[in-house]
């Protein structure tokens, strides 16, 4: 692994436009509470869909849709090229580490990195996502509640869309930096598709699964929203906040559909801690920490297994999970596509060296198609739901990216 120092994020970005001009499809991310930046190239035109298997597969980034019953539809971006960014003790430049570069001599390096290429993405037939109306979630949400009371499932997870026109100056990298500064304690990424001809941008809170080169298997049950803020604007402390009972049923059900498939494996041997509150952007939500030692438990599969058996998890479905997935897919009016699935890097070295895989369920994330951000968000309903609150809820949620979009950090 070499270093050089570079001017601040001006390599990233034109790594980015180069990538987009040769239709390479790209994925540039910050883990949680890290300053690190990888960015990540593949150079098929194409991902290869391809079910995760964290023992077999090589470097890469995982890129899922929600409808994904077999797991056979997640985007596979092989790290063709992969840099690590980092900044250094006076902020004023980036430190460049090449974990993975091609020769030379490969045409695709060569016409990325020197910019020669003249090639622009093939142009695709676009679906706009539709944007939800009040009325209309309120209603959807109302039917919900009905099916609950008649024993249909007992939680389910509904969204909806919210679209922005983008400013003339808007770029992904510069956007991606923002969100970066914004939310430390957030998944943030950047994921390039050029083959349909979008880019979907996000800052989750939420850990499906990981795996480090220790051995350790974690995962999360992240539930149950309030707004983290108080009337006059002022910041709650996390000791402080006050859950109601919809909220606390909520966050319990994630929490028992995990320990529920621990069990299907005859895993009994965990930590678990929580729920406590924390913060993520705007809002709070109440978490739920699960730590294996999987050499302990002599399990090094654990994080493939768990992957296939918890998505989609309660917090983005519902319980019991089929009668939750059919409730969705006939009433929820549009595609989710990658929103509520997952993303994140596969066995993806690290700037100290060492080797893991980290996947985040893809919440507070947005599409962006030209000039158009389509933004997503769901909250959870409940036999005690109050529709208009949960429309409330889901403005919230927007608001994680919806700022960033309007206002200068």
């Amino acid at each position: 692994m070499t270093t050089t120092v570079i001017e601040n994020s001006t390599f990233r970005q034109n790594l980015w436009n180069s990538a987009q001009s040769l239709a390479f499809p790209t994925a540039l991310w910050r883990l949680p509470k890290q300053t690190e930046k990888h960015f990540l190239i593949s150079f098929d035109g194409i991902p290869q869909k391809s079910k995760i298997d964290f023992e077999e597969l090589g470097s890469g980034f995982a890129f899922s849709p929600f409808e994904n019953p077999d797991g056979q539809q997640t985007l596979f971006l092989k790290a063709d090229l992969h840099y690590i960014f980092d900044i250094n003790e006076s902020n004023t430049n980036e430190f460049v580490k090449e974990v993975i570069t091609p020769s030379a001599l490969n045409p695709n390096f060569v016409a990325l990195t020197n910019g020669l290429s003249k090639a622009n993405p093939p142009k695709q037939k676009k679906q706009i996502s539709k944007q939800t109306q009040p009325e209309d979630f309120i209603q959807l949400v109302n039917q919900a509640i009905s099916e609950i009371k008649r024993d249909v499932f007992k939680k389910v997870v509904l969204s909806r869309t919210k679209q922005i026109v983008l400013p003339s100056n808007f770029d992904v990298v510069s956007t991606f930096d923002k969100l970066c500064q914004a939310y430390p304690s957030a998944f943030v990424s950047a994921v390039s598709l050029p083959h349909l001809g979008v880019v979907w941008m996000g800052a989750s809170p939420e850990t499906l699964v990981s795996q480090d080169s220790k051995g350790i298997f974690r995962t999360m049950a992240l539930a149950g929203t309030q707004s983290a803020y108080d009337a006059d604007g002022n910041l709650i402390k996390t000791s402080e906040a006050l859950w109601r009972q919809k909220e606390i049923e909520e966050q319990s059900f994630v929490t028992r559909y995990i320990i529920n498939c621990l069990k299907k494996i005859r895993v009994r041997e965990f930590e678990e801690e929580g729920p406590k509150t924390v913060i993520a952007g705007n809002l709070m939500h109440l978490r739920t920490d699960i730590l294996i030692d999987t050499i302990a438990i002599n399990f090094p599969q654990l994080a493939t297994v768990m992957l296939d058996l918890l998505h989609p998890t309660s917090a983005v479905c519902g319980m019991p999970k089929a009668d939750a997935t059919a409730f969705i897919l006939a009433n929820e009016g549009y595609d989710r596509e990658f929103y509520s699935g997952f993303l994140g890097p596969v066995n993806i070295q690290k700037g100290n060296g060492e080797t893991e895989s980290q996947i985040f369920v893809n919440l507070r994330t947005m599409k962006v198609e030209d000039n158009l951000a389509t933004l997503y968000a769901g909250c959870g309903i409940t036999i005690d739901s109050n529709p208009e609150k949960e429309w409330q809820e889901t403005e919230m949620k927007t608001q994680t990216l919806g700022k960033i979009l309007n206002t200068e950090i």
